[in-house]
């Protein structure tokens, strides 16, 4: 199933506002899936009880026919650092009636050849994951290693595609019914690291912050950090020591989430998780 029409109905979705996530530990796709909804939809405890339901069907089409390339023991879905697999990210899209297309597919060819006319993409390389939105006719780079979202013309957008994919990144294309919006004003408005920001806000903090990098750094420096693959390089370094809590955390919900009831308990915690679970359970049912 497809859909071009953009999430928020006839009016500005959100009020106008973008949502964006900045960088916490390894959680990008995290940062990546709530981008795409345009809301703080999941917490990586949601991502983890999918990652974990996923290698618990993956290791009963297993059972009886292990490889040594087949670990029961390990996750395949999730790093005790956050970083999960494109079969999460999938999976939680289709919670929210989104399909997750390779671009490269026969599926995406019309996105090949105009990807402008689509709503949404995302974008890994090297552990890193962000999402390419369109919001209120507009596009713009949710990267959680930029401090806001950075527009880009229409124009631009089939070139910075095609300069990812030269660079050895995997793109996805993402269709299908968005979120209409989210209730900015709710209690549940923030998950810790996302911000609500009105479009003249995301490029004043995008021009402030890169003239005071090529202050700081110099101009062959900022050159450097704008290569679609160095950048990351970097930025991997960066978060490597980050939040020990976190790896703690994660393999503390994937054992919970073996235990519905613990699983349940858990995730009433987090942002968005009802409505996510109810969805899940859905689907359950259907199949």
């Amino acid at each position: 199933m497809s859909s071009n029409a953009e999430g928020g109905g006839g009016g500005a979705s959100n009020g106008g506002l973008l949502y964006h996530e900045v960088q916490e530990s390894k959680l990008c796709a995290v940062h990546c899936v709530n981008t795409v909804l345009q809301g703080p939809f999941f917490s990586e405890f949601d991502l983890a009880a999918l990652a974990s339901d996923l290698d618990r069907t993956e290791r009963q089409m297993m059972l009886g026919s292990v490889t040594g390339d087949f670990l029961p023991e390990l996750s395949h879905n999730v790093s005790l650092d956050g970083d999960f697999s494109i079969q999460v990210l999938q999976k939680a899209l289709e919670v929210w009636d989104l399909q997750v297309i390779p671009l490269d597919s026969p599926a995406a060819e019309p996105a090949q050849i105009d990807p402008e006319k689509e709503n949404a993409f995302i974008c890994h390389l090297q552990d890193h994951w962000f999402c390419i939105r369109k919001v209120n006719s507009e596009w713009y780079n949710f990267d959680s290693l930029y401090p806001a979202p950075e527009h880009l013309s229409k124009f631009y957008l089939s070139a910075y595609l095609d300069s990812l994919k030269d660079s050895g990144w995997s793109i996805f294309l993402v269709r299908g019914n968005f979120p209409k919006e989210w209730s900015v004003a709710s209690s549940e408005a923030s998950n810790g690291f996302g911000q609500w920001l009105l479009p003249e806000d995301a490029e004043r903090i995008t021009k402030s912050c890169s003239i005071a990098s090529r202050t700081q750094k110099g101009v062959g420096q900022q050159q450097q950090l704008s290569d679609p693959y160095m950048q990351y390089d970097d930025a991997q370094m960066l978060f490597d020591d980050e939040d020990e809590d976190l790896k703690a955390a994660i393999a503390a919900s994937l054992m919970e989430s073996s235990q519905p009831a613990a699983a349940t308990t858990a995730s009433e915690t987090q942002p968005g998780s009802s409505e996510n679970e109810n969805k899940i359970n859905e689907e359950k049912k259907e199949e």
